[in-house]
């Protein structure tokens, strides 16, 4: 259990405006997903081919930097307030991504995708000020709430883009996510309010950060875990299309087909997120993380043997329903391992893991689909959660027997 358990007396609140600041800056993310080819192009970039690894650049060097950046940011969180982090991060989203629709050339995109990841970080500073601040028998559920307004943001954010662009232009779309994510400054400077439990630049704080963990084998299990995780919820991703279609044997509505089923995994993960964070508030974290990645590898399982589209976008749904209950579960654990001091930086290092996740997923989807066929990927990734069941049953067994009745 953490040093401390004060928690903050505007929780609610702080929850609610952390929640909506997630889901409009996620949505300004994301929105620009389904245009950036098209904003590649205008640029001056003509070869397809090069159209494309333009695209992917430039995609990929938002979460690059934040990658970088997301223990540093969480660190300063500690020491001078973490609502300063989040009007930071809102702020410097706001200002680079409306110039994001200025830029002249390819180059100039890529650095200020760049820089939006730099100074950005507002899903992940909310995650920490949530984690730190909610009352510990209410943070798998407040983490749940939050996590279902990350992931209606990325749902949201693509259809939002793409008829924002199709109607008005791509420019008009970089202008509408800047404006988004100002909105999300505003609510964040006026409306969230901080308890600090340590005075800014107190010794307590000076002397945080990696050296004030003092249960460093668990955490880092957990870290590797999250990022074991993020990497079985995202490699599945990038070959659902292929898969759809092998399914349907091409039709001509596969594209509408594959949204509507990574939609319906989208709508389990938002349904479940909070319900499943409430559950593990009661009867533990760590037991509700397994039961979680039981159900997700036995899903994962029969997706590769599900013989027609119903049925595997059934499954899909359900996926999405078992892995709400990941997210919460984790971050919960890792926070009551820690010191007030240090929970900014610790869970810095798990966004930072979960981009490596995020990364080596699709990766390593690629390779399997190519070699062995889509099938196998939806069998390696049930392998690989079945793994994080056997990592989560193991770190429970280690905890100290007061830490392992409560998660």
């Amino acid at each position: 259990m953490s040093a401390s358990t004060s928690t903050a007396p505007h929780w609610r609140r702080n929850l609610a405006v952390c929640a909506a600041g997630s889901f409009t800056t996620i949505v300004g993310m994301t929105l620009i997903l389904p245009i950036l080819p098209l904003y590649v192009r205008d640029l001056g970039v003509t070869d397809p081919a090069a159209v494309t690894t333009w695209s992917g650049i430039a995609y990929a060097a938002t979460f690059l930097t934040a990658a970088l950046t997301a223990p540093l940011w969480g660190r300063l969180g500690d020491r001078y307030g973490r609502k300063p982090m989040l009007i930071r991060a809102s702020l410097g989203m706001a200002v680079a991504m409306s110039l994001t629709g200025l830029a002249q050339d390819v180059g100039q995109l890529v650095a200020l995708r760049l820089l939006t990841g730099l100074l950005g970080g507002y899903a992940s500073g909310s995650t920490i000020l949530v984690a730190a601040q909610t009352p510990e028998d209410r943070s798998a559920w407040a983490l749940g709430v939050l996590s279902s307004a990350i992931m209606a943001g990325n749902v949201a954010g693509p259809l939002l883009g793409g008829t924002i662009a199709q109607t008005a232009g791509v420019d008009v779309a970089f202008l509408a996510t800047g404006v988004l994510i100002f909105c999300a400054f505003l609510g964040t400077a006026f409306l969230l309010k901080e308890t600090r439990s340590a005075p800014r630049g107190s010794a307590s704080v000076r002397t945080g950060g990696w050296a004030g963990v003092t249960r460093k084998p668990l955490v880092l299990a957990l870290l590797g875990l999250s990022a074991l995780l993020v990497f079985a919820a995202i490699s599945v991703e990038p070959i659902i299309t292929v898969h759809v279609e092998h399914l349907t044997g091409g039709t001509g509505h596969v594209a509408l087909l594959a949204a509507v089923t990574f939609s319906l995994t989208a709508a389990g993960t938002i349904l479940s997120g909070p319900w499943l964070g409430r559950i593990a508030d009661r009867a533990g974290h760590l037991r509700v993380l397994a039961g979680s990645l039981a159900a997700a590898t036995v899903l994962l399982a029969l997706q590769a043997v599900a013989p027609e589209i119903i049925s595997f976008a059934a499954l899909r749904f359900a996926t999405g329903l078992a892995l709400g209950g990941v997210t919460p579960t984790v971050v919960a654990t890792i926070r009551r391992l820690l010191p007030d001091d240090t929970v900014g930086l610790v869970l810095g290092y798990n966004v930072s893991a979960g981009y490596v996740g995020q990364v080596a997923g699709p990766v390593l989807a690629g390779v399997v689909g190519g070699v062995a066929g889509t099938g196998a990927v939806f069998a390696t990734t049930a392998a690989v959660t079945a793994a994080g069941l056997v990592a989560a049953l193991v770190i429970r067994a280690r905890l100290h027997p007061e830490a392992s009745r409560a998660t």
